[in-house]
């Protein structure tokens, strides 16, 4: 298993296993990631952690898993988009319960989006995040463009978006968009204490401010989908495809706009 599930005193405990990997997202692992969040939306959960095996969180789609998929139909490639990560990331934002997030390591692309999903994040002091997508030739997706301008404003993430920089933990803490940072051996320790904290708390209270904090901000259907209709589009070039070899390949791409 590549997605493992816990329940236990009303936390749920949803755990990316595979570190080998750095935990990329291949078909299998997105799917059991569904599986995962649906089944930790049942009525005796009241808060779910969503943590990682390894040194780091996600590092986003497994580009090997993705060359396959470009090599058999460039032009359905994208449709992982559709299929997976907006399901995921619709299945994570319909959790009504609070969601803490334990982030180790690398959180990169789609990995970032889904610890954006959560409702508190604690990194380590080695944690950094990034977008990834342009050097690839890509946009971006799994709800990135709704939840980086929702957490940063649209200047500041129009930036991580084009330039792919790297953040770091202290970066992050600074701009809000974790809620703590700790030793990287505790990481798991300390989100997890919070995430026992809230499943011993005032449910209804939580539901609520989950539900009011969500009303407040763009809709996230819409940014889902017109994120897939960039990444479709984006993802038939010529220039992703040669970008994703010259990644695998450990080279430079070379962007021709085509």
């Amino acid at each position: 298993m590549t997605v493992t599930l816990d329940i236990s005193e009303g936390l749920a405990t949803i755990t990316l296993a595979r570190p080998a990997a750095h935990n990329a997202l291949d078909e299998a692992t997105k799917l059991a990631f569904a599986e995962a969040v649906r089944g930790a939306a049942v009525p005796e959960v009241r808060a779910v952690l969503l943590t990682a095996e390894g040194k780091n969180f996600c590092v986003g789609q497994d580009l090997g898993d993705h060359v396959e998929a470009l090599n058999a139909d460039p032009a359905t490639a994208m449709n992982t988009v559709g299929d997976h990560y907006n399901p995921l990331i619709r299945a994570l934002a319909a959790i009504e319960v609070p969601i803490v997030a334990a982030i180790p390591g690398a959180c990169v692309g789609a990995g970032w989006g889904i610890a954006l999903t959560a409702d508190i994040r604690i990194a380590g002091e080695k944690t950094s995040f990034a977008t990834a997508f342009t050097g690839i030739g890509l946009a971006a997706d799994s709800g990135l463009t709704r939840s980086l301008v929702a957490n940063l404003g649209p200047g500041r993430a129009s930036a991580l978006l084009l330039l792919g920089d790297k953040v770091s933990a202290d970066q992050a803490l600074g701009w809000g968009l974790v809620h703590r940072v700790v030793a990287d051996d505790e990481v798991r320790d300390v989100a997890s204490a919070l995430a026992h904290e809230l499943a011993n708390g005032p449910t209804l209270a939580y539901r609520q401010v989950k539900s009011l904090v969500s009303a407040s901000s763009t809709a996230l259907d819409t940014a889902l989908d017109r994120e897939f209709d960039a990444q479709v589009t984006l993802g038939a070039t010529a220039d992703h495809k040669a970008a994703v070899e010259a990644f695998l390949a450990k080279e430079k791409p070379v962007f021709t706009g085509r």
